[in-house]
């Protein structure tokens, strides 16, 4: 196979990680706009409730009644309530800050996994790595500004994201080892679904405005894309190829912002902004560079 044909399926990969990284964007900026008008509960439930049923009609046909079966029910309970959380702690955030800086921060995440996945998986963390944690951690304290009128409590929420959803993802690593990825995503959106379902009974409120009701399934639907094209895109390339992609989120965060909320950030923010991006990056090129060493050795 020549080095041309080697390199398309991971051309593939990294488009299909773009278009991902695209709904994803489109999920948090419809989020923000139907958080103003609807409950947050009753947001996250919509998101889930779709989500579940589109994933159903596409994973049911492709495995039958065999997609239900794992090795770990636990650790897929876990894993749901813990993205159930995520999910809760992002649409609350939403509701303060720009769609921008709030991608930037919780970008943050893959960092912070580098570090943990050191101490609770064994794996091996260069200087390098360390250093560029820091420097994430430098551009989110930039965004953040904390003892300026820009920090206040609600940005305790998108810190306390942070830490959870870096839990999510070392179990989601874990998991990888003997999970299908059908699986995982069929039991997670259904332990979403049914969590938030419960409560639902106080948060709802009766739709009037179609935009609106379009809105919730459009969260649905790009959540649901999302997260099979980025499986799709894993499939195809390395997680080394495709990490330094993922900061493309920003990017298409801050787009959102400006185009359905006017919202540009500030100086600082962007200052901030492009060192997170500018870490994950270069910590992504850092891992292809290191596949590389292995693979030549």
């Amino acid at each position: 196979m020549t080095s041309q044909q080697k390199s398309h399926p991971a051309l593939l990969g990294i488009s299909l990680l773009l278009i991902a990284m695209a709904c994803f964007a489109i999920l948090d900026t419809t989020t923000k706009r139907v958080t103003t008008v609807v409950p947050v509960m009753m947001a996250i439930w919509a998101r889930y409730f779709f989500q579940a049923v589109l994933t159903t009609a596409v994973v049911l046909p492709l495995k039958g009644l065999g997609v239900l079966k794992t090795n770990n029910p636990r650790q897929q309970l876990t894993r749901g309530v813990l993205l159930t959380v995520v999910t809760g702690l992002a649409f609350s955030s939403l509701r303060f800050l720009p769609v921008g800086e709030f991608t930037a921060i919780v970008m943050t995440v893959p960092l912070l996994v580098t570090l943990l996945a050191a101490r609770l998986l064994g794996e091996h963390v260069s200087a390098q790595r360390v250093w560029l944690v820091c420097g994430g951690f430098v551009g989110t304290l930039i965004i953040v500004r904390p003892g300026t009128d820009v920090f206040g409590w609600p940005l305790l929420i998108p810190l306390a994201l942070v830490i959870v959803n870096a839990a999510f993802q070392l179990l989601t690593s874990k998991m990888t080892r003997t999970e299908d990825a059908m699986t995982t995503q069929f039991y997670t959106t259904w332990v979403g679904t049914a969590l938030t379902s419960v409560p639902l009974f106080w948060f709802w409120v009766p739709i009037s405005d179609t935009r609106v009701l379009l809105e919730l399934v459009l969260m649905g639907v790009a959540g649901c894309v999302g997260h099979f094209l980025l499986i799709m895109a894993f499939e195809r390339s390395p997680a080394g190829t495709l990490m330094p992609y993922m900061y493309a989120q920003i990017g298409f965060a801050m787009l959102g912002g400006w185009w359905v909320f006017d919202h540009v950030p500030d100086h600082l923010s962007m200052m901030g902004i492009g060192l997170i991006a500018l870490c994950g990056t270069a910590g992504g090129l850092l891992t292809v560079y290191e596949l590389r060493q292995k693979t030549q050795s």
